[in-house]
């Protein structure tokens, strides 16, 4: 029989749980806040640490609030909810901060402010799971919950946009309709600026029927499909008129950038027009500068950069992305400053780093396996060779300390500044972004 006992709770981790020690042990629990007191008791041991479930909460934290969506505690889709926004900013920073100093061994000499931004209805881009659940007669569209494969029975959800909430009863009854209900695993989500898209994922092909209701459906609720019978590679739209319908706008920069629903964009527009707006500010281009955008993607960066920057290189692991970069240059009559090249950048070196010529700034993106090898390639350039200041975007906050640390220890730069950005409200994901320059720049 399991003993409950009493918990305080000392911090959040990561993935948004508490954190607390019980007789030497670390014990995580879901759904509790720094300065709470929980009657709790233990769902798994293991040597080093407990993951426990909460029996009573006997005191509250003057941050806790309400959840406001229903299906909160159960959904895998958030874990801070319960949490006052600022909080969940505060903690994201000291995640952040952590990271640093127990990963990286290092520190920045200050730290930014915290960008805010929408804290509802921001996910433009989704991958909505589809689980058809004979008991009930239905199929299952929305995320899934916590720690588990199957899918939330949810009628709403308040970090889509409206119009998608919307559609994810009338999605049930299309997947219900359709011949082949268990064999559509999801449905990509992909918002644009006057254009919403959802790609099919199928695994066996559709009939005749399927087409026509696919299409009765994107009549009556004005949204385009694409299909997914495979990879991503093979996506394509139901229409032909749907290949370029998908766009965001950088007013900023009168850029108008294209996009297929499997390409990769931020999920939150409106954080990420301030992204690329603070990116550019930290990074000081002067007239004249030549700017690498490493990571470049489909030139979220890049296209801004190059209307400042003398010269733009963006490189990235993908072709479909660089071509479509690239595409997107030449439709602004930007080619002339920004050139594309499709590299991976994990197995780079300082040689090649040197062949491409000095670059003034440099603007880094990674994935969440960071930018180590990059890191590595940095360190040993040369004084004269270095970059006068290198902006550094992380989704990771573990492999940015890393990073962090190789600059600063092995290659003589320091860290200006740090912070985080709240990209993904409601959830434990720490975006962020530093700053660093040779210690011998003036």
């Amino acid at each position: 029989m399991t003993t409950a006992y009493e918990l305080e709770i000392e911090s959040l981790d990561i993935e948004g749980r508490g954190v607390g020690h019980y007789e030497g042990k670390v014990v995580f629990v879901d759904g509790v806040l720094p300065g709470e007191r929980a009657l709790v008791e233990n769902v798994r041991s293991k040597s080093s640490y407990d993951k426990a479930r909460v029996v009573q909460l006997l005191t509250q934290s003057p941050q806790r609030q309400t959840p406001p969506c229903p299906s909160f505690g159960v959904c895998g889709g958030c874990a801070m909810q319960h949490l006052q926004p600022a909080a969940q900013v505060a903690v994201k920073q000291r995640v952040l901060e952590d990271a640093l100093g127990h990963i990286g061994g290092v520190k920045a000499e200050s730290y930014l402010a915290p960008m805010h931004g929408p804290y509802w209805q921001y996910r433009h881009r989704a991958r909505l799971s589809v689980r058809n659940v004979m008991k009930k007669g239905t199929a299952l569209v929305g995320f899934r919950e916590k720690g588990s494969h199957y899918v939330v029975d949810m009628a709403e959800c308040r970090i889509l946009p409206p119009q998608v909430s919307a559609l994810l009863l009338p999605l049930r009854e299309l997947i219900s309709a359709m011949s082949i209900p268990h064999r559509i695993p999801q449905i990509e989500v992909s918002v644009g600026e006057d254009c919403l898209s959802l790609a099919l994922r199928h695994i066996e092909p559709l009939q005749d029927n399927d087409i026509q209701l696919l299409r009765d459906f994107a009549k009556r609720y004005n949204v385009s499909w694409w299909l997914q019978p495979k990879g991503p590679e093979t996506m394509h739209p139901l229409e032909r008129e749907d290949e370029d319908s998908l766009y965001y706008d950088l007013p900023d920069y009168d850029l108008r950038m294209p996009f297929k629903p499997a390409d990769f964009t931020q999920v939150n527009p409106s954080i990420n027009r301030s992204l690329i707006r603070l990116a550019l500010n930290l990074l000081q281009i002067q007239e004249g500068e030549r700017v690498a955008d490493l990571f470049c993607g489909l030139g979220n960066f890049s296209l801004p950069l190059a209307r400042i920057a003398s010269e733009v290189v963006g490189i990235e692991g993908s072709s479909t992305l660089t071509k479509r970069a690239g595409e997107a240059a030449a439709q602004h009559s930007l080619q002339d400053k920004a050139s594309f090249t499709t590299l991976n950048l994990f197995e780079v070196d300082v040689e090649w780093l040197r062949k491409l010529g000095y670059f003034d700034r440099i603007l880094i993106d990674p994935p969440r396996d960071g930018a180590q090898a990059v890191a590595q390639a940095l360190s040993e350039l040369q004084p004269h060779e270095k970059p006068k200041r290198i902006v550094y975007v992380s989704c990771n906050p573990a492999t940015l300390a890393r990073d962090a640390g190789i600059l600063l220890k092995e290659g003589g730069y320091r860290m200006l500044n740090a912070g985080v950005l709240n990209m993904f409200p409601h959830t434990a994901h720490v975006e962020s972004i530093a700053v660093f320059e040779p210690i011998t720049a003036n």
